[in-house]
């Protein structure tokens, strides 16, 4: 059967699989998706929403005997170093939360039959803790990430959790591992809170056990290169994600079978692969980041910010929507720009730079933050990106590594509407203040000083609530 005409990425998959694999079905064998047997997924829901959740108050703490020393700030490789402790907290379907420790980081043991092995029970987060100046360690929205965890375990029947109790603990241990976070801009702890089904068995079903664990790792800049622009090779011939599959959701099995395409594109000299998807080669993501693009309309010469919609197949970034907020805010209201989520095709992207209208372009994510694009290959051409000879970044770009990095230090409060997280606080909070920035963000200069008082303020009354 000839596939149908395609109009969105949804269509182009989901009309032709209803018309090629649709069977009728007799009205006496159709499943009555109404009736819940007692011993459905639902039932089982619901007793295990019954078991206890994380308790912050139970933690217990084995420090180390052996601290590691400190590696320079200028040799950090992302991802190499570690700090001197892990948190952990299993789970059971009998018991549900365990006490949570900390303990000298060190190896699992796990028998070679636990399901993780066998059917990728696991999900992850990437967060960063900040040292300023002033000594404040800071996380950057940890309710993002909790939320986005929960949602990523949710879809591979794993347990869920509550955010704050365990962003409580992410508190606790950044605390204890202060000696590690680099003071230098541009340096951070990088955190990887991580889940997996822990059940030993060959059996495919929900694992009736679990463990959540976070490991630390100073860094600094992701690419060796730093603040520097990359190249994307574009690539349709394999898909990263698709309709009602887990793209959007943090999952570790939606890594390992994008490396071969990134060693292909590295092979031919570029950095990361621009993925494609669908006939029309609709832009999605950049590697393991949200891609956006700054253009002038056709016609109108108008300023647009564009990104991919949230439909099901693009990772919720937390940075992706730091920036989205952020451009509405600067650049919406006080610059006229159109900010947009809307799906967009290479052909578009190519016949924008042809024309002079692509001004930039940029990747987003926890572990590079803002990454300007200088050029991308498509169909054997590359297409340039704004960017002018001896340039890294553009204009936008630039301002929204800044903007965002006041916030994650601490030095910008009356940013988009939301803050950073400043370690230390008891109980843990994460502060968001977008109805009064809506009143106080735009006021006159000679009204500076009472309103930073205000906010001090008013971050004192939510850290004592």
């Amino acid at each position: 059967m000839a596939r149908p005409a395609t109009t969105s990425r949804f269509r182009s998959c989901l009309t032709a699989s209803r018309a090629e694999t649709s069977v009728w079905i007799p009205a006496c064998r159709r499943p009555n998706w109404h009736n819940k047997r007692p011993y459905s997924i639902q039932s089982q829901e619901e007793e295990l929403a019954k078991l206890p959740n994380i308790n912050p108050d139970a933690l217990s703490i084995t420090k180390t005997t052996t601290p590691k020393a400190l590696v320079p700030p200028e040799e950090l490789v992302f991802g190499r170093t570690f700090t001197d402790h892990m948190l952990s907290v299993e789970w059971t379907a009998s018991q549900g939360w365990l006490p949570p420790r900390i303990t000298p980081y060190q190896n699992l043991s796990l028998d070679p039959a636990t399901c993780v092995f066998h059917y990728a029970f696991e999900a992850f987060e990437g967060m960063k803790a900040y040292k300023n100046p002033r000594n404040e360690v800071r996380l950057f929205r940890p309710d993002r990430n909790m939320r986005r965890l929960n949602r990523s375990v949710e879809r591979i029947a794993l347990p869920t959790f509550d955010g704050e109790a365990f962003t409580n603990l992410i508190s606790r241990f950044v605390r204890l591992e202060d000696k590690f976070i680099p003071s230098s801009r541009g340096y951070s702890l990088y955190l990887r809170p991580t889940m997996i089904g822990t059940q030993r068995t060959l059996g495919v079903g929900p694992p009736g056990s679990a463990l959540l664990y976070m490991i630390a790792s100073p860094v600094g800049p992701y690419y060796p290169t730093g603040f520097r622009a990359v190249s994307l090779a574009a690539t349709s011939t394999a898909v990263r994600a698709w309709p009602g599959g887990v793209g959007d959701r943090k999952l570790g099995a939606n890594y390992a079978p994008c490396i071969v395409p990134q060693l292909e594109a590295a092979k031919r000299g570029y950095h990361q692969n621009l993925w494609l998807f669908g006939e029309e080669e609709i832009v999605t993501e950049v590697g393991t980041m949200n891609f956006f693009a700054c253009v002038r309309e056709k016609g109108t010469g108008r300023k647009m910010l564009c990104t991919a919609p949230l439909d099901g197949t693009i990772l919720e970034g937390v940075t992706r929507e730091s920036v989205l907020e952020l451009a509405r805010e600067r650049l919406g209201k006080e610059e006229g720009w159109v900010i947009e989520e809307k799906d967009f095709t290479m052909r578009e992207l190519a016949e924008a730079a042809d024309e002079g209208r692509l001004m930039e372009a940029f990747g987003t994510g926890t572990a590079a933050v803002v990454s300007p694009v200088r050029m991308i290959n498509w169909r054997g051409r590359d297409l340039q990106c704004g960017l002018k000879d001896g340039e890294e970044a553009g204009e936008v770009t630039a301002r929204m590594k800044e903007w965002i990095e006041e916030i994650m230090y601490g030095d910008s409060y009356l940013s988009a509407g939301f803050l950073s997280h400043l370690v230390g606080a008891a109980p843990v909070r994460t502060i968001s203040f977008r109805q009064t920035l809506k009143k106080t963000a735009f006021l006159p200069t000679s009204e500076t000083a009472n309103t930073t008082k205000y906010f001090i303020k008013q971050i004192a009354c939510h850290l004592q609530a």
